[in-house]
């Protein structure tokens, strides 16, 4: 490929759908699809990505079932303690992006912990986002410049969100089908290429990921300018 993105940003959509598609419930999904994070990650880095940042649990999903939300903490306490070691061992930065306030103590106490551990790698960075919301970012990037007595300028927002010390996606990827951005990177992705795929989260692999790196590579990105005679 003549190019790879330095950052990714995925919507991991269609863990529920597929299970129903095996007659399972949707935490069945939901374990397929943490399983698969792993194998996604991996690859992603191989082929040069530096910067992954992964939709997890936005802000609006608490108002799903309280059993699925349940699984789906459970889940997360478990990737992070089981990828901690393997974070460390390839030079991951691990960080978490949203209000984890909201999450029980000892999911924070887990997640804080991984990102302590990790801040000082280097080599590339798993961006998860955990009760994120695009829109509430903004306005606590703004907020927080406003208590500062700071300018608010596109820049100085861009500088306060909290994916600042990662710079911004070059290719945002949706699966399960959907057009949309669900509330995801909104002004970090304001000239990012666009990638969706009926492929659901679970059956997302190495081949479709291919497909988007290579869909990526086709594109003229001009941030708004003219293409060049």
């Amino acid at each position: 490929m003549e190019k790879t993105p330095n950052h990714i940003g995925i919507i991991m959509d269609g863990n529920g759908r597929w299970a129903k598609q095996r007659g399972k419930i949707r935490s069945f999904g939901h374990k397929a699809g943490s399983d698969n994070v792993d194998r996604v990650v991996s690859y992603a880095f191989s082929k040069g990505v530096r910067t992954l940042s992964l939709y997890a649990f936005s802000s609006e999903n608490w108002a799903r079932p309280k059993e699925e939300v349940d699984e789906l903490m459970r889940l997360l306490e478990v990737y992070f303690k089981k990828f901690l070691k393997k974070v460390l061992k390839n030079d991951i930065r691990l960080f978490v992006m949203g209000d984890i306030s909201a999450l029980s103590s000892k999911l924070q106490k887990i997640i804080i912990d991984a990102m302590e551990k990790s801040k000082n790698n280097t080599s590339h960075v798993l961006n998860i986002g955990l009760n994120y919301g695009a829109r509430k970012e903004i306005v606590t990037a703004v907020k927080k410049l406003i208590k500062e007595n700071k300018e608010i300028t596109e820049q100085s927002i861009l500088e306060n969100l909290y994916t600042a010390p990662f710079g911004e996606p070059d290719l945002i990827i949706r699966t399960g089908g959907e057009l949309r951005l669900s509330n995801f990177m909104l002004y970090q992705g304001a000239y990012s290429e666009l990638y969706f795929t009926d492929v659901l989260w679970p059956d997302f692999d190495e081949v479709e990921l291919d497909k988007a790196l290579e869909s990526f590579s086709k594109r003229k990105r001009r941030f708004g300018a003219l293409e060049e005679e």
